[in-house]
């Protein structure tokens, strides 16, 4: 039986991920800044601040799935806080990096979160596609330095691959929560002029990537990962009070009050582009969930949300 084990396994994408993993006959492990277990898998320690990581977390893995990082909208971006977004993403892959070179220890794959931030926070007619460079902004300096830090696996001969991931749609997820709450009171809006792109994808889908990064051979370097079906802020939330059998006429939130609220943050929901994902079709994956009525009506009809409360 292959092991993988995943950074951030604890979050919102490595909670599922574990379980579709652990489905397909894979034994997973997790790295935790804590030291207690998580139920049902084999936990190891690490300290990313004082360089620290249990070998056998290195000696016994085939894969490493890095999801760790800081949560890019949880708080305003401060000086301080834009480098604590960087270094939790790009000094954790430093880490795994230093650890298997000292061991000597070899993978078959190692597979790295990204965003489609790379492309920046911009709105344009162009659709993103792999070989694009990064941006110049905060979005897109994070990923960059984020890949460049995967990319050093490379060195060690381990095959690379790059996940670069757009909104996720899961029933946890605290943003979609708040934008169903707002819609059921009422109040739902689309946000500055609404006409900023919004790359979404189901996070069954996103697994599943994740999942064919690790199996499938091919596959190197960065990947889009964002369902064909991308619509703008305004369409997304129209298609949202539809699902909810809920009127949509609330006005528009104007980005002034955004940007009044989050600072420079407001950028990630006020611009937005289209992706491109082609590449990853190509390498014969098949979304499950193409279509946002189809990815929305999903994840609403199960028990975590009851629209008539």
């Amino acid at each position: 039986m292959e092991t993988v084990l995943i950074t951030g396994g604890s979050g919102l994408i490595g909670k599922h991920l574990c379980i579709r993993l652990k489905e397909r006959g894979f034994n997973v492990c997790i790295l935790s800044t804590s030291k207690q277990k998580a139920e049902g898998l084999t936990t190891y320690f690490w300290d990313i601040n004082k360089k620290i990581i249990e070998k056998k977390a290195i000696e016994n893995t085939d894969y490493i799935i890095h999801l760790a990082g800081a949560n890019i909208g949880e708080k305003r971006w401060t000086t301080k806080r834009k480098q604590l977004i960087i270094d939790s993403r790009v000094k954790s892959g430093e880490l795994i990096f230093n650890a298997l070179k000292e061991n000597n220890k070899t993978l078959k794959a190692f597979v790295s979160a990204s965003a489609v931030g790379y492309y920046g926070a911009v709105t344009s007619d162009k659709i993103f596609i792999e070989t694009d460079q990064a941006a110049n902004d905060f979005l897109g300096e994070t990923c960059r330095l984020w890949e460049q830090s995967a990319d050093r696996f490379n060195e060690l001969g381990i095959r690379t691959v790059k996940i670069r991931t757009g909104v996720v749609l899961a029933q946890q997820d605290r943003a979609l929560i708040k934008m169903i709450t707002q819609i059921k009171f009422g109040i739902g809006s689309a946000l500055g002029n609404g006409k900023q792109y919004l790359p979404w994808i189901h996070i069954e889908d996103l697994c599943q990537i994740y999942i064919k990064a690790i199996e499938d051979k091919q596959m190197n370097g960065p990947y889009n990962a964002a369902a064909p079906d991308i619509r703008t802020n305004s369409e997304f939330t129209r298609v949202l009070a539809r699902t909810l059998n809920k009127p949509f006429w609330f006005p528009n939130i104007p980005a002034f009050i955004l940007k009044l609220l989050f600072g420079e943050m407001a950028d990630v929901i006020l611009k937005g582009s289209r992706v491109s994902c082609a590449k990853i079709t190509a390498a014969n994956f098949t979304f499950k969930f193409p279509n946002l009525e189809n990815a929305l009506n999903d994840l609403f009809n199960t028990s975590w949300l009851n629209t008539d409360k």
